[in-house]
């Protein structure tokens, strides 16, 4: 210490003990060499110029960043400050992920409490958990149990963990990908196929999709109404010269059910039309069942058109085969129900489950044709000495063994004998095993398809809320702003604003 004030007192003398201190102290006008190991001397020499001064604060300034920058780049220590629960970590294991929050010094600077020298967020503090581990870990995303799901996406998209990071969140938690959708390059068949494929893209592609349903519970109604007696065209008699009783028809264009039909039928053609012109995909566009069902559901107008244009011209028995071809062609029309599945999340599970559960459908059906052949039989051979029996034959008994499985119980067809009806509770208590046995597993698959869209429609809710999220800036939370009162500290926020 006393040495130190020496030198203090008398730099002059300090200087000139040393040789090699004169020489490194030996200036010219233009350059003054700043010695390395006592920087200290020159600043309490009151012989130091400006050009001294200039030099040594460079010096200094390059000291410091090449020092701040081994510091980076070494070992430091950050202390993060999630709501008051302190973490500590090294800074090149937050370095590892220079996009996101925690990775990136010119985004978690907003964060900084130089008081304390913490990075403070107002944040979930159970979520941290498995931020943290994203960093540790490097890069695998882990929820903790304690965490909702909901909770741990907002602080993946706080933290900017990245859409791979988000992807690998959905996938470990269960959520189904979404379906590569298939569309048009050309930008206004693009349009075209949203409007009149997916409900759900617009306001006007609901529109359409409303038409549409109205339309065909029309088409509905009128198929419907047609049939009753009042309204059936079948039936009606006149009388002829010779006072013999001949049918007369009506005449099929002005019938009013005929035009409604026409009009729901030109809806139907325009709607499929525009969709194959639009497709993405011709071999694909036939292989939708959907479609399928479009075009068998206008298939029967065109025959019931072209059966009345030629019945004009035939005879009497050629207009009765035409009329018995088209009763058969208009009951066709009643497929035209199962249009409303591509409007009806309800019909689409239902036709998920009986695909999927074709094989216990096959099963059941086995099941109860084996059935009815054994109780079939053997009810016969119990009342075959019964002279008032109804069970003439076997396959007189396949109708009764059906619905007594089945459990319906029509009553037109009852064994009399006391074997016929051992045989019948036998029947119907095969008949509920039988049928018990596969019902489970049908009912699991729709249980499936059910959750499954219900985990579907949670995901796009989450989905929305997680873009809505980013693009109003998640990062800007009330940790900023508790920052900024904290301990009186001002500290700049992402706007430049303090």
């Amino acid at each position: 210490m006393d040495n130190l004030q020496k030198a203090l007192s008398k730099p002059e003398e300090s200087s000139s003990n040393s040789p090699a201190d004169s020489k490194s102290t030996k200036t010219t006008e233009d350059e003054s060499p700043i010695p390395a190991d006592a920087p200290w001397k020159l600043l309490m020499n009151d012989t130091l110029n400006e050009t001294d001064l200039s030099r040594f604060s460079k010096e200094c300034h390059d000291n410091l960043v090449t020092e701040q920058i081994r510091m980076e780049e070494g070992n430091q220590r950050v202390f993060i400050n999630i709501a008051g629960l302190r973490y500590e970590t090294q800074l090149k294991t937050l370095s590892e992920f220079p996009d996101t929050l925690l990775g990136n010094p010119q985004k978690r600077i907003h964060y900084f409490d130089s008081m304390r020298n913490e990075y403070f967020f107002d944040r979930n503090r159970p979520s941290f958990d498995g931020i943290l581990y994203y960093y540790q870990s490097g890069g695998k995303v882990r929820r903790p149990a304690n965490v909702p799901i909901d909770v741990f996406a907002d602080e993946i998209v706080f933290y900017d963990l990245g859409n791979e990071a988000l992807d690998q969140f959905r996938e470990d938690e269960g959520f189904l990908k979404d379906p590569e959708i298939p569309l048009p390059t050309n930008n206004y068949h693009r349009q075209f196929w949203l409007l009149f494929e997916y409900p759900e893209s617009s306001s006007a592609a609901r529109g359409m999709a409303l038409v549409s349903v109205l339309v065909i519970v029309i088409s509905i109604l009128i198929f419907c109404l047609e049939t009753l007696p009042e309204f059936r065209e079948e039936g009606v008699f006149k009388y002829s010269s010779n006072f013999t009783k001949e049918p007369t028809y009506f005449n099929a264009f002005t019938d009013p059910f005929f035009l409604v039909e026409t009009i729901c039928i030109i809806w139907f053609s325009f709607e499929l039309a525009v969709r194959f012109i639009v497709c993405p995909s011709t071999s694909e566009f036939f292989q939708n069942i959907m479609n399928i069902i479009d075009i068998v559901s206008i298939i029967p107008y065109f025959v019931t058109l072209i059966t009345e244009l030629a019945k004009q011209t035939e005879l009497n028995g050629q207009q009765n085969m035409s009329l018995a071809i088209l009763r058969i062609v208009r009951l066709v029309r009643v497929f035209r129900i199962f249009k409303l599945s591509r409007h009806s999340k309800g019909l689409q599970i239902l036709g998920q489950t009986l695909k999927a559960s074709m094989r216990e459908l096959g099963l059941l059906i086995f099941f109860l044709f084996i059935g009815v052949i054994l109780f079939s039989s053997a009810v016969y051979f119990a009342e075959v000495d019964e002279p008032k029996s109804q069970f003439i034959s076997i396959p007189d008994g396949f109708w009764w063994a059906v619905v007594t499985m089945t459990t319906v119980g029509y009553g037109d067809m009852c064994p009399i004998t006391l074997g016929g009806k051992v045989v019948g509770t036998l029947c119907a208590i095969a008949g509920v095993l039988t049928i018990a046995l596969p019902v489970p597993v049908i009912v699991s698959n729709f249980n499936y398809f059910y959750h499954r869209e219900t985990e579907n429609e949670e995901r796009q809710i989450l989905s929305t809320e997680i873009e809505k999220g980013s693009l109003n800036n998640l990062t800007r939370s009330v940790s900023t702003s508790s920052l900024k009162k904290n301990n009186g500290s001002c500290i700049t926020d992402r706007n430049g604003k303090t």
